[in-house]
């Protein structure tokens, strides 16, 4: 297909019935295919889809070469395909057929770089020295901020209060003129350098959560394992934990989720119980020279040369247009066979939006036990759904729809993209820590961007690669996460929370390898410490605990 063709649409597949419009595209418009012509039938809107040949109801649609969905009403040749006349539909899955051969791509450039990193005792490599404040409980939120504001305030760390600014100099004109009629804002550079005591600890990082009691026993364990990987992940150096005392959360739970994962774990683990104590006032004092004890210790920490083969890279989309599975997934699953190739490991969350794709994944499994054990994670999911009346059809968001990603198999089929074709090396419950090297491990999760990329940073990942079509500002506390664009459009407008532009290869001007490579790069340097994301700048710092009650 030549680059007059991809200016106007795309086929994903050989085996598609369906083309991609790159860009709104007028009813009569000729298209050629493979030396077959027709005109549009309709106008389709860009990043939509519309049929080769006419489709009757019953008839299946395919895009990257899968089932996605199936025709409900009648579509003629060059017709717009959208919710009206398109259903969710998605072949079934079952046991690991063959054995998987993956050609890995040459990383023969990158076989002898490194990045500057931070050592842990378990062998594994930080990108960051952050100390961690967590409550065990909802009911200890307001300790963690007290500490939040005191700390990063008198420490440096606080982000710029820039709209406090801008609300003193709206009320200073209100109280001068009697009115706002004519107020602008004043233009002001957001300077987020900071004059820090700790030059080696990157950030204090506080969480805090809606979780910990009055919930299920199930949930409690879940939230005490993800918060172990929070412990274990070595972007962290140290912990603040702050407990109630008689939720179910406990914190001998806390330190058995540790030992778990990790036997000879020696990070400082400060613990605090509130009914231990006479007041706030006392146990916060405490907390607070303790933590400082703890900081002035990881300060001594320095970077030091660590082989990408200790990268963990989680990936993950949200705000997915219909471009996502075209430009930026593509570029990131490349990356993440790079990483792969080179030893590293790489997660992928969102079971929700791996239907339909279920049984490629299953093939790429190394073992049948890796199979088994996806397949098992997939139909719990999906029995827990069904269970309360919903579905992973009903994954995709009003704003999907609008962009082109009408079935949740067609989202499913772009998003899996994301992951690249190295082979399955594991594949993990909500709460469990990846330890597989040079492969993709699968991390259960929701689709809901925080909730998936809370659980990847439980799971180890010291770098999220995030892409949207949309726009979302989604960050986490430890797990860096860089925002990729999938189109030149959103990068221009939302400029502030984009790191990297995938808009060229909807265009034409950079390959899916070129920005694969140029994605690893970018890595390289943030997890050398050389610049931060934007997500880092703006404080973007979510955190959402999966409870087990259905969450799509």
């Amino acid at each position: 297909m030549n680059i007059a063709e991809k200016k106007l649409f795309l086929q994903l597949h050989p085996q598609d019935n369906v083309l991609v419009a790159l860009q709104d595209l007028p009813k009569g418009t000729a298209i050629e295919l493979n030396g077959h012509k027709f005109v549009l039938a309709e106008n389709i809107p860009a990043k939509h889809k519309f049929t080769i040949a006419p489709l009757k109801v019953g008839d299946e649609v395919r895009m990257y070469g899968v089932l996605v969905g199936k025709i409900t009403r009648d579509v003629p040749q060059g017709g717009w395909i959208h919710t009206g006349n398109l259903k969710h539909a998605a072949q079934s899955f079952s046991k690991r057929q063959g054995k998987y051969h993956w050609q890995a791509p040459d990383v023969s450039r990158w076989q002898h770089r490194t990045f500057k990193g931070y050592w842990r005792s378990d062998g594994q490599v930080g990108v960051r020295n952050y100390w961690l404040v967590i409550p065990l409980v909802f009911c200890e939120n307001r300790d963690v901020l007290v500490l939040k504001d005191a700390f990063l305030n008198e420490l440096g760390y606080a982000q710029p209060d820039v709209y406090r600014e801008k609300l003193r100099t709206l009320i200073q004109y209100y109280k001068q003129h009697g009115h706002v009629e004519g107020f602008q804002f004043p233009e002001k550079a957001v300077d987020y350098a900071q004059n820090r005591l700790l030059k080696n600890v990157d950030g204090i990082k506080f969480l805090t959560h809606e979780s910990g009691c009055g919930g299920t026993r199930e949930d409690a364990n879940n939230l005490c394992a993800l918060l172990a990987g929070y412990c274990i992940n070595p972007n962290v150096a140290g912990i603040t934990v702050l407990s109630l005392g008689c939720q179910h959360s406990q914190f001998e739970i806390l330190q058995q989720k540790i030992r778990e994962r990790s036997p000879h774990f020696d990070k400082p683990l400060l613990f605090f119980e509130r009914q231990q104590w006479h007041s706030e006032q006392e146990m916060l004092s405490a907390a607070m020279l303790a933590t400082f004890k703890g900081l002035l210790q990881i300060n001594t920490y320095e970077r030091a040369e660590a082989p990408l083969s200790k990268l963990c890279i989680g990936v993950k989309c949200g705000g997915s247009d219909g471009f996502s599975g075209i430009s930026a997934n593509p570029a990131v699953g490349h990356c993440a066979d790079l990483i792969a190739a080179l030893g590293g490991r790489v997660l992928m969350a969102e079971f929700p939006e791996l239907c339909g794709v279920e049984q490629e994944l299953i093939n790429r499994a190394v073992s049948d036990e890796v199979a088994d054990n996806f397949i098992y994670l997939m139909r719990e999911y999906a029995r827990r759904a069904e269970a309360v009346g919903a579905g992973f059809d009903m994954n995709p968001s009003p704003g999907n729809i609008k962009d082109g990603l009408i079935t949740d198999a067609i989202k499913s089929a772009g998003a899996a993209k994301k992951g690249g074709t190295s082979p399955i090396v594991d594949a993990l419950g909500y709460g469990g820590y990846a330890t597989k090297n040079g492969g993709l491990t699968l991390v259960c999760t929701p689709g809901n961007d925080v909730e998936a990329t809370t659980g990847m940073a439980g799971a180890g990942a010291t770098i999220q690669l995030f892409t949207t079509g949309l726009g979302t500002a989604t960050g986490n506390p430890i797990s860096p996460m860089v925002k990729l664009s999938t189109n030149n459009a959103l990068a221009e407008r939302m400029s502030d929370i984009i790191d990297i532009n995938c808009g060229g290869i909807i265009t034409g001007e950079k390959t899916v390898e070129q920005m694969g490579e140029e994605i690893l790069e970018y890595i390289i340097g943030l997890a050398s410490g050389e610049y931060d994301t934007a997500a880092m700048r703006l404080g973007q710092d979510d955190f959402i605990f999966w409870k087990r009650g259905v969450s799509l």
